[in-house]
């Protein structure tokens, strides 16, 4: 359960929980309330009604004594207040206890109206004291209205009071399960509260530890395991991929400068192994042109295909080629290897012109082909065939170099693909250039970024076939960095 569905639950029940506690205290007072209200009402009334018989009885006295019409008005008044409380105490709700009560005290009300009609017929003959007994039972109606409204007061009160005992029994007992509802209420909100807060806090500071960790550079640090699945679990998911990533980029840039340090490494075996280039190439040059003024003109080629030959060694090993310029570069150097093998070796090319464009490290197909003559076929004595074939086929331009020589073992095919184990001393010997195969094929997986791109076909006494796929796309500008390289 996520950390929005327990607030959404628990903070709403505790309300609902509250509320209905409070809800049921003030409805149980507010029935009480009503209750009193109720027998405050007709108590008051009765008292009214009592009070409203005396004013009634003075303002007929004193019209009887005055006779005028505002006396008489004032008196009118007064009767008709009187049966107004007569009507209201007629649609009251009373007591079953009270009932015969009220019913003889509205008589009595009557009673005393049908008396003073009396009082008023008799006063109204001339010269007459007829009307003086008539008032004095008067009189004496409102005084039994008086004691009956006492009584039916006392009556009320002697019929409610069980019911209000009860009541207020009742409403205190309310008022203690209130109170403990109130403290398991507040206990299991404190509860809920430190639940809730304690499952946002715990996780937050593992969160913060593994945080810490990884800033202070354990990238090993183990992230929290929640066993509910909620925000945090994500979070902490987040964080696992924020750490496997960046152990990629470390691992990335490990590789890169790696990539760095290599490449910086062949560049220092080329140069080692050049003696001097720059005063070998001029006296090159000079013993060409000497050779030409003595009608050496055999020797002024070879001489000029060394040139050539040293001229393109001297190329910085961070700028890369044209293929282009590979394969001229490797029939110079076939030139003068067929000049010292003569008849004994044939060098044949198939060669497509429309993939001679590709871009690739300088230095790739001379190391294979001085790789074909050291270990390949320097031993023959005739027949020996090397076969350059370069074909664009749909996604890689592919450059295939083969002899007929003596081939090489398994073990030793499977060494020389060992780009990842390091260059062998063995490899580093010989006539090469210094770079050697090995060099070669790292080269061209740093260049390019991919593995795999040199495949090796030989057997012992069968020969040997060299492939390299060269990617058409990825490499076609002609300045790459060094991270590329």
């Amino acid at each position: 359960m996520n950390i929005r569905t327990k607030l959404l639950i628990f903070i709403p029940a505790l309300l609902i929980l509250s509320n209905g506690v409070s809800f049921f205290i003030f409805q149980s007072g507010k029935t009480v309330q009503q209750s009193y209200n109720i027998m405050l009402e007709r108590v008051l009334l009765y008292k009214e009604i009592a009070a409203q018989t005396d004013r009634n009885l003075r303002s007929l006295n004193y019209y009887l004594l005055d006779q005028s019409e505002p006396s008489k008005e004032a008196y009118l008044r007064e009767q008709q207040s009187m049966m107004k409380l007569n009507d209201t105490l007629a649609v009251q709700q009373t007591s079953p206890a009270a009932n015969l009560f009220v019913r003889n005290y509205r008589h009595l009300l009557n009673t005393f109206v049908e008396q003073e009609a009396a009082v008023l017929e008799a006063r109204s003959e001339p010269n007459t004291l007829n009307y003086v007994p008539l008032v004095e039972e008067l009189e004496a109606t409102a005084g039994f209205i008086r004691d009956e409204g006492h009584q039916l007061i006392d009556t009320e009160l002697r019929y409610y009071q069980p019911f209000y005992r009860q009541i207020f029994i009742h409403t205190e007992a309310m008022y203690r399960y209130g109170a403990i509802i109130f403290i398991v209420n507040t206990l299991i909100s404190v509860v809920v509260a430190y639940w809730i807060s304690l499952g946002i806090s715990k996780p937050i500071q593992q969160l913060v530890r593994m945080a810490r960790s990884i800033s202070r550079g354990n990238l090993q640090s183990k992230a929290p395991a929640f066993h509910a699945k909620h925000e945090f679990t994500e979070l902490t998911e987040a964080f696992s991929r924020m750490q496997a990533d960046l152990q990629q980029l470390m691992e990335k840039e490990k590789a890169s400068l790696e990539k760095d340090r290599q490449l910086k490494e062949l560049e220092l075996r080329a140069l080692q192994n050049q003696m001097n280039p720059h005063f070998l190439f001029n006296s090159l040059n000079v013993l060409s042109k000497l050779a030409l003024l003595e009608g050496a003109e055999r020797t002024s080629d070879l001489t000029v295909s060394m040139s050539n030959l040293l001229r393109y060694n001297l190329r910085k090993l961070d700028q890369p080629v044209r293929l282009r310029d590979e394969v001229e570069q490797a029939k110079e150097y076939f030139t003068l290897q067929q000049a010292r093998f003569r008849e004994r070796i044939q060098f044949v090319t198939h060669i497509d012109e429309a993939a001679l464009e590709v871009f690739m490290p300088v230095l790739t197909l001379q190391p294979i082909l001085e790789n074909v003559f050291v270990h390949g076929i320097e031993g023959m004595e005739s027949g020996a065939i090397v076969t350059l074939s370069i074909e664009r086929l749909k996604e890689v331009v592919l450059i295939t170099i083969e002899d007929n020589g003596v081939g090489m073992s398994k073990e030793t095919r499977k060494a020389l693909l060992r780009t990842d184990a390091g260059a062998p001393s063995a490899r580093q010997g010989g006539q090469s250039t210094g770079l050697g195969t090995y060099n070669v094929f790292r080269r061209l997986e740093l260049f390019y970024e991919k593995e795999h791109l040199v495949d090796i076909q030989s057997e012992p006494g069968q020969g040997t076939k060299v492939m390299i796929r060269i990617p058409l796309s990825g490499k076609e500008e002609l300045h790459v960095s060094i991270a590329d390289r």
